[in-house]
């Protein structure tokens, strides 16, 4: 049974819903940003702007973090809404968890910037880190809905291009698939109150137009990628979003492929359910787990 918190995060996802202005994208950069009201602000952590790499960024270091160790977070927003501000409280919290600094990027958006701009915002901000001293093996790569794709597709780019691809990988409520034909767009459709599949089309619209690249390339639509060779991957969904089965379909794909790959669910979990970090129990606990899994895969002792 869901917590009254869990409830009243899904009654303010599906408020801003029915604000949502479907032909005014400025609007709805607007109204988007209210969802950073969801988290609480963590004790104990800094934050510092940056240029990464010529990306804007911001730095969360919690108090007593690792200065070898990185959380490399990519936004939600379809590619066309939302901001470093909007995840900023709700990564700090992971953050704090992991006892790791998080550096929280701020990618081009569309129809400004249209693919592959975002994804070359997310691997120039790894390439800094690079170049600041951190080791490749101690960045993980984390984001969510379409900053979950491109925490996955950050790993994916830099294999094919033969370099060193990240420690590991956390995606959050990922959006996968661009062309939002799985079967769980349907039945999850009465339960989501956040995501439509017609709002997906119009972003994936916005980020492609004109591009040459198609919603089934799998430079973008990870359902059609191959997942071989990426470094331990976690990825963690609410299972009341219509994105359910994308999550599902590419952890099964990834684990056949020898990935060592941890497909989590939260229960009566809505889209994008990490920005209810430090209000709603239920998300608290799976960022603890979340953690738990991130130190253990770079080989760090459990945090008390």
């Amino acid at each position: 049974m869901p917590g009254a918190e869990l409830l009243q995060m899904a009654d303010f996802y599906a408020d801003l819903a029915n604000r949502w202005p479907a032909d005014d994208i400025r609007m709805q950069r607007d109204v988007a940003e209210r969802l950073h009201m969801l988290a609480t602000e963590p004790e104990g952590v800094t934050y510092a702007e940056a240029d990464a790499g010529g990306v804007p960024a911001i730095w969360a270091i919690p108090v007593n973090s690792s200065s070898e160790h990185v959380l490399l977070h990519s936004h939600s927003g379809g590619s066309v809404v939302s901001s470093m501000y909007m995840d900023r409280k709700a990564v700090a919290h992971l953050a704090r968890a992991t006892g790791m600094r998080a550096l929280i990027i701020n990618f081009r958006l569309a129809p400004e910037n249209r693919f592959p701009a975002q994804i070359d915002d997310v691997e120039a901000a790894f390439n800094w880190l690079v170049s600041q001293g951190f080791d490749a093996s101690r960045i993980v790569s984390i984001g969510h809905s379409i900053g979950g794709n491109y925490a996955v597709n950050l790993a994916l780019t830099l294999i094919r291009k033969g370099m060193a691809a990240p420690g590991a990988v956390l995606s959050m409520s990922p959006w996968f698939d661009m062309e939002v034909k799985h079967k769980t767009v349907q039945t999850h459709a009465h339960l989501d109150k956040q995501l439509t599949r017609e709002m997906l089309l119009g972003f994936s619209d916005l980020m492609l137009d004109g591009t040459g690249v198609s919603r089934s390339d799998p430079r973008i639509n990870l359902a059609n990628a191959d997942p071989a060779g990426l470094p331990p991957t976690m990825i963690y969904y609410g299972d009341q979003e219509i994105l359910a089965g994308d999550a599902i379909d590419f952890a099964e794909r990834a684990q056949e492929a020898g990935v060592d790959v941890t497909l989590r669910a939260l229960a009566d979990g809505q889209h994008n359910y990490i920005l209810g970090a430090g209000r709603v129990p239920e998300i608290d606990a799976a960022i603890v787990e979340m953690a738990g899994w991130v130190r253990a895969k770079l080989g760090l002792p459990a945090v008390a």
